[in-house]
């Protein structure tokens, strides 16, 4: 499969007793031990919702009917932390596509580029996030579940 020069983040949540918790991963030592949320790259000719699926299936066992919200955030990533410059010396950067995923139990399956999750509120999360990406997306969804804030034309 040929990487494609984007990336994406997932935040599973799930409202428990009509407050959002979040899933958050921490990675492995050797990829770094930090807290974040799913993250990963396109493939061939995936768009970023589909990149959005495949990762989430893969890193935490999320299957295709769970409901993906497209954030507004985005970032974009020096190519040096994602895999050298594979496109050529002159993309220095990639954009990172946000996404919520709603989901209707806490079930997670974690694959081994995790050491644990943990489902937590907010600012629990908040804290321990490691990116700032990850964080500003984070506070998007939070605050749009918490304020019923529509995302173009679809409501949470």
């Amino acid at each position: 499969m040929t990487r494609a020069p984007f990336q994406v983040l997932v935040f599973p949540f799930y409202l428990h007793k009509g407050e959002p918790l979040y899933a958050i991963f921490k990675r492995s030592q050797k990829t770094g031990g930090y807290w974040q949320a799913i993250a990963g790259g396109g493939e061939n000719n995936e768009t970023p919702l589909q990149a959005a699926k495949r990762e989430a299936e893969e890193e935490a066992g999320i299957g295709p009917e769970v409901e993906f919200l497209r954030l507004d955030s985005s970032a974009t990533v020096p190519v040096v932390k994602v895999c050298g410059f594979k496109w050529g010396l002159n993309v220095l950067v990639i954009p990172e596509y946000c996404f919520g995923a709603r989901l209707s139990t806490q079930h997670i399956l974690l694959s081994n580029e995790h050491t644990e999750h943990r489902w937590v509120p907010y600012g629990e999360a908040h804290e321990m996030l490691h990116w700032e990406s990850n964080k500003n997306a984070l506070w998007e969804l939070d605050y749009r579940l918490r304020h019923d804030v529509e995302l173009g034309n679809r409501r949470f």
